[in-house]
Protein backbone atom coordinates (compact mmCIF):
# COMPACT_ATOMS: atom_id res chain seq x y z
CA UNK A 1 0.00 0.00 0.00
CA UNK A 2 2.83 2.39 0.76
CA UNK A 3 5.09 1.18 -2.08
CA UNK A 4 3.28 3.05 -4.90
CA UNK A 5 3.60 6.32 -2.98
CA UNK A 6 7.29 5.72 -2.33
CA UNK A 7 7.88 4.96 -6.03
CA UNK A 8 5.99 8.12 -7.03
CA UNK A 9 8.03 10.15 -4.55
CA UNK A 10 11.30 8.75 -5.87
CA UNK A 11 10.30 9.23 -9.51
CA UNK A 12 9.16 12.81 -8.83
CA UNK A 13 12.42 13.58 -7.03
CA UNK A 14 14.42 12.14 -9.94
CA UNK A 15 12.33 14.21 -12.36
CA UNK A 16 13.25 17.34 -10.41
CA UNK A 17 16.95 16.49 -10.46
CA UNK A 18 16.90 15.60 -14.15
CA UNK A 19 15.04 18.81 -15.00
CA UNK A 20 17.64 20.85 -13.09
CA UNK A 21 20.35 19.13 -15.13
CA UNK A 22 18.64 20.13 -18.38
CA UNK A 23 18.23 23.69 -17.13
CA UNK A 24 21.96 23.76 -16.34
CA UNK A 25 22.83 22.47 -19.81
CA UNK A 26 20.65 25.12 -21.44
CA UNK A 27 22.10 27.90 -19.28
CA UNK A 28 25.63 26.75 -20.12
CA UNK A 29 24.82 26.88 -23.82
CA UNK A 30 23.41 30.39 -23.46
CA UNK A 31 26.45 31.53 -21.43
CA UNK A 32 28.77 30.17 -24.13
CA UNK A 33 26.81 31.91 -26.86
CA UNK A 34 25.57 28.62 -28.28
CA UNK A 35 21.90 29.14 -27.46
CA UNK A 36 19.64 29.73 -30.42
CA UNK A 37 16.15 31.10 -30.94
CA UNK A 38 15.23 27.68 -32.38
CA UNK A 39 16.22 26.02 -29.09
CA UNK A 40 14.14 28.51 -27.10
CA UNK A 41 11.17 27.92 -29.39
CA UNK A 42 11.60 24.14 -29.12
CA UNK A 43 11.77 24.40 -25.32
CA UNK A 44 8.50 26.34 -25.11
CA UNK A 45 6.76 24.09 -27.63
CA UNK A 46 7.85 20.96 -25.75
CA UNK A 47 6.56 22.38 -22.46
CA UNK A 48 3.14 23.14 -23.92
CA UNK A 49 2.87 19.72 -25.58
CA UNK A 50 3.95 17.94 -22.39
CA UNK A 51 1.35 19.84 -20.38
CA UNK A 52 -1.40 19.05 -22.89
CA UNK A 53 -0.45 15.36 -22.87
CA UNK A 54 -0.43 15.31 -19.06
CA UNK A 55 -3.80 17.04 -18.86
CA UNK A 56 -5.25 14.61 -21.40
CA UNK A 57 -3.85 11.63 -19.53
CA UNK A 58 -5.37 12.81 -16.25
CA UNK A 59 -8.71 13.60 -17.91
CA UNK A 60 -8.74 10.08 -19.36
CA UNK A 61 -8.21 8.60 -15.90
CA UNK A 62 -4.44 8.18 -16.12
CA UNK A 63 -2.31 7.95 -13.02
CA UNK A 64 0.17 10.39 -11.56
CA UNK A 65 2.80 7.69 -12.10
CA UNK A 66 2.15 7.70 -15.85
CA UNK A 67 2.37 11.50 -16.03
CA UNK A 68 5.65 11.60 -14.10
CA UNK A 69 7.11 8.80 -16.24
CA UNK A 70 6.17 10.66 -19.42
CA UNK A 71 7.77 13.87 -18.14
CA UNK A 72 10.92 11.95 -17.14
CA UNK A 73 11.13 10.39 -20.60
CA UNK A 74 10.91 13.83 -22.21
CA UNK A 75 13.45 15.41 -19.85
CA UNK A 76 15.92 12.56 -20.37
CA UNK A 77 15.56 12.92 -24.16
CA UNK A 78 16.33 16.64 -23.83
CA UNK A 79 19.39 15.90 -21.71
CA UNK A 80 20.71 13.45 -24.30
CA UNK A 81 20.10 15.93 -27.13
CA UNK A 82 21.72 18.84 -25.30
CA UNK A 83 24.77 16.80 -24.26
CA UNK A 84 25.51 15.86 -27.86
CA UNK A 85 24.98 19.42 -29.17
Amino acid sequence: MLAPWIKLTIDTTLLGLEAQSVIGLRLAQIALGQGSPAEAHLMMTEKMLAFMDAATAVADGGSAHAVVQDYRRRVQANARRLQTA
